[in-house]
């Protein structure tokens, strides 16, 4: 199955204006003299091998743990089911943080939860992006495979200059090169548009094409920049379809429904902790896992609050290895939302303010976020988990029991898509419906 991550930065700005050294975009035509839409013209760096010391990396992944969990804690509400991808927004935000200067550099830091450099931060950044493409296996006959990819683009206008120092930053800890577009002329924008999502659905195995809708572009773009995650991932041990029956889940008020519920006996890290049970459902090779955690019966509310209080990294520390009989619900669902105020409640507020400065793209204080958007959906079978999500940050001017243990998902549960080696969270979320 397919897990699949989008995140995209989409800058405004009323002119180019210079500073520092910098580049345009139209510096490389193609033959005959004419440049091509989406064609790779500036900034084609290699990207850089991953090096940066271990404590670097830890640091920035418990801070970006940190910024998934006060996301969740700011967009949860009262009820419904959510997920989100912190990869992809982390990363298109830090690609914006990369343009960042002065306090607005500092703010972005924060909320990114780096106690770093900006320097050691991306290459961080860099390492843990390359870490979990290392995941990929063959799959055999004895088990499935794990396919993932991460790819990053910059988009920009036509003529726009850009400085040397971002277009190299993004290109060696990033691996995204400068694509010409024309965002100006209706035509072409429509054209860019096209191009854009064209890309984007090459990267996502056509499974978002239509990233950029009609009118999410104006003739105030300049750049827009695309992360996309790409996962095709098998379950270590897949549920027997035929085990698979129609069984009652009990909803946060207290009705039941009907939901087709997999099941399996297997050994898997358990763990318990306060009003909770912990479950880590492997994928294939081990690596990549999905950590459910499943509140006592009336105890979601106060256990979801928990996650700004480290509850993943608790749930993560109670495992061990134990045999499940696991019940578990199909489940499919998808969740749009606009994340500015979430991320103005945990602190995004002068980036997201005409006070924002990110001169380190242009040389000029003439960016600030606009808007972000977000989709993300999730499908979770007896073969694997399949996901996709986008992100648009609009960026305008101005000991074990000897028996088999029980452990039957039939009502709210919270999820969480991770990396074990490196603690990076994909996906997270909650399931409160199953039904979607």
């Amino acid at each position: 199955m397919r897990f699949v991550a989008l995140s995209l930065v989409l800058a405004l700005v009323a002119a180019a204006c210079g500073g520092g050294e910098t580049r345009p975009t139209n510096g490389a035509p193609a033959p005959g003299g004419d440049t091509v839409s989406g064609m790779l013209v500036a900034s084609d760096v290699d990207r850089a091998d991953p090096d940066a010391p271990a404590t670097d990396v830890g640091a920035v992944s418990a801070g970006l743990q940190g910024f998934a969990a006060r996301l969740y804690g700011s967009l949860a509400g009262p009820e419904g089911n959510l997920v989100f991808s912190p990869v992809s927004i982390s990363t298109a935000l830090a690609m914006a943080y990369a343009g960042a200067a002065g306090t607005t550099a500092e703010e972005m830091a924060s909320v990114l939860g780096n106690p770093l450099t900006a320097e050691e931060f991306h290459a961080a950044i860099n390492v843990l992006d390359q870490a979990i493409e290392s995941r990929n296996r063959q799959a055999t006959e004895q088990e499935g495979g794990v396919e993932i990819s991460i790819a990053n683009s910059l988009w920009g206008q036509d003529g726009m200059v850009f400085r040397d120092a971002f277009l190299d930053l993004l290109a060696l800890d990033y691996g995204a090169g400068m694509r010409v577009v024309d965002f100006i002329d209706p035509a072409a924008r429509e054209e860019s548009r096209l191009t854009i999502n064209d890309w984007v659905a090459g990267e996502t195995n056509d499974r978002i094409e239509d990233l950029l809708g009609e009118g999410v572009l104006d003739e105030l773009v300049r750049l827009v920049l695309v992360n996309a995650v790409y996962l095709n991932a098998a379950w270590l041990m897949p549920f027997d379809e035929a085990g698979t029956v129609e069984a009652p889940f009990t909803l946060l008020d207290g009705s039941e429904v009907p939901v087709p519920m997999m099941h399996t006996d297997a050994s898997m890290p358990f763990g318990r902790g306060d009003r909770w049970q912990a479950l880590q459902i492997p994928y294939a090779g081990g690596e990549l896992g999905m950590l459910v955690i499943l509140p006592d019966q009336g105890a979601f509310s106060p256990v979801e609050a928990s996650l700004s209080d480290g509850l993943i990294d608790k749930a993560v520390e109670s495992l061990s290895p134990d045999q499940i009989i696991l019940a578990l619900p199909k489940f499919e669902i998808r969740t749009q939302i606009g994340l500015v105020p979430a991320l103005q409640a945990i602190g995004l507020e002068e980036a997201t303010s005409t006070e924002a400065d990110f001169s380190g793209m242009t040389g000029a204080k003439d960016l600030f976020i606009s808007d972000v958007v977000h989709e993300a959906w999730i499908s979770a079978d007896e073969a694997g988990t399949e996901a996709a999500a986008a992100t648009g940050v609009i960026m305008s001017l101005t000991a074990a029991p000897t028996e088999p243990l029980p452990f039957v998902v039939d009502r709210p549960f919270l999820f969480a898509l991770r990396d074990a080696a490196t603690g990076s969270i994909l996906f997270i979320g909650r399931v409160v419906d199953p039904r979607g």
